[in-house]
């Protein structure tokens, strides 16, 4: 499996349009939004970590989009007549994305703190990196969920909707305290909201609440078994 593994990362890796899109875009993003007019040093860090967010998601959910080609070409037929289990093939593509998100975080956060002029300890930018990288995994595993149950075609379309969609009711781009009462309430319990909290609790001082842990941990649960039963229903369907 680790060489399944290392395969799948440099083949991630060497594609342009993942570089773009999940690591170009929400940079440039991040610095748009916080320097239109005046903005308070608090709204930059805040929106650092949920712009960190934001392509890390991105970055997880693109993990589908090769599944699917892989599909398309008959590569997990071959993966099915190997020892490895759905569960191995799964969590060897759950961690391929576990490794790409990672420059995702570092771009948008170095971003923060050599454009933005965004300040923390030592010890807390590293916090926010680790849990940014863990918190992904649930994500990840949507991504793959889609990719072994969809087309190529409708995977890239189904990834980029669930990437817009939480991430807009899950207040990764704009503050929860802008939305109304309902939506708020709904939001507290999406998992790109509460994996942003895991970022934003350390960069203000503070550790992550239990709530925010369980909530991601229901919708890690969640995604994975959707991942298992779809690569175990669709998989050899190519």
């Amino acid at each position: 499996m680790l060489d399944y593994l290392r395969l799948e990362v440099r083949r991630t890796l060497r594609d342009t349009g993942f570089v773009i899109g999940g690591v170009a875009m929400p940079v440039m993003m991040y610095l748009l939004f916080t320097n239109l007019g005046d903005q308070e040093g608090g709204w930059k860090t805040a929106s650092m970590v949920g712009m960190a967010a934001y392509g890390a998601v991105g970055s997880a959910l693109n993990t589908g989009g090769g599944v699917a080609e892989d599909r398309t070409v008959g590569w997990l037929r071959q993966l099915r007549v190997t020892p490895m289990t759905p569960r191995e093939v799964v969590l060897g593509r759950a961690l391929t994305g576990s490794v790409t998100v990672v420059p995702a975080i570092v771009a948008v956060l170095a971003a923060g703190g050599l454009v933005n002029g965004v300040r923390l300890d030592a010890w807390q930018w590293a916090a926010v990196v680790v849990l940014l990288w863990l918190g992904s995994v649930p994500f990840t595993l949507l991504g793959l969920g889609n990719g072994y149950r969809l087309t190529a075609q409708t995977t890239g379309v189904a990834n980029m909707v669930c990437n817009l969609g939480l991430a807009v009711v899950g207040g990764l781009w704009f503050p929860v305290s802008l939305f109304p009462d309902w939506l708020r309430t709904l939001s507290a319990y999406t998992p790109t909201n509460r994996f942003a909290q895991l970022g934003g609790s350390v960069a203000s001082g503070h550790a992550p609440t239990a709530g925010a842990v369980l909530v991601l941990g229901v919708w890690m649960l969640v995604f994975g078994s959707y991942a298992v039963l779809s690569y175990r229903r669709h998989a050899g369907n190519v």
